[in-house]
């Protein structure tokens, strides 16, 4: 774990999911995942679903792709992409997992990093973790997602685990 993911997971309260009793998620903390957990699908998925806001309010999905870098998920697309231009608007946007067995899905905020608001040498960290993955440069924009709330699982009810964040990373 870096310093990085030591200090987002310190600003983090872990608990379960609150939801009605009939999805049987125990009440107990007796099998909540770890944190790396999160880290690990993330890091290891090829495609993500994403949902951004239209200007009129209405969800707007797609897939892309994306790569998890110092404790981190980041995405990036072309600037005329409609969820893009969403996020330009509204930074409100939900990360999911492609499988829905082992389950992740981030709630937060998308922070745009290009050459006006991130250091080189991340934009660069960036860059490099996209050509291992997908052999492919990506360019700016980048997004940061910066989670309010985690969600997660693997054995669905039994570990079903949140993280509330007071700040993203």
């Amino acid at each position: 774990m870096t310093d990085e993911d030591s200090r987002f997971i310190d600003d983090a309260h872990r608990s379960r999911p609150a939801t009605e009793a009939s999805y049987g998620i125990p009440d107990d903390r007796e099998g909540l995942l770890p944190w790396e957990f999160v880290g690990e699908k993330l890091a290891g998925d090829r495609s993500y679903w994403i949902t951004t806001v239209r200007p009129d309010g209405f969800p707007h999905v797609r897939p892309t792709w994306g790569v998890w870098v110092d404790g981190a998920f980041h995405c990036g697309g072309g600037e005329r992409t409609r969820w893009v231009r969403n996020l330009e608007r509204n930074p409100d946007i939900v990360v999911h997992r492609e499988d829905a067995a082992e389950v992740v899905i981030l709630e937060g905020r998308a922070e745009r990093l290009d050459e006006e608001t991130a250091d080189a040498e991340l934009l660069e960290s960036l860059e490099a973790a996209y050509e291992e993955k997908y052999d492919v440069r990506h360019g700016t924009p980048f997004f940061r997602v910066r989670p309010d709330v985690v969600f997660a699982w693997a054995d669905f009810p039994t570990d079903a685990t949140r993280w509330m964040f007071d700040e993203g990373p």
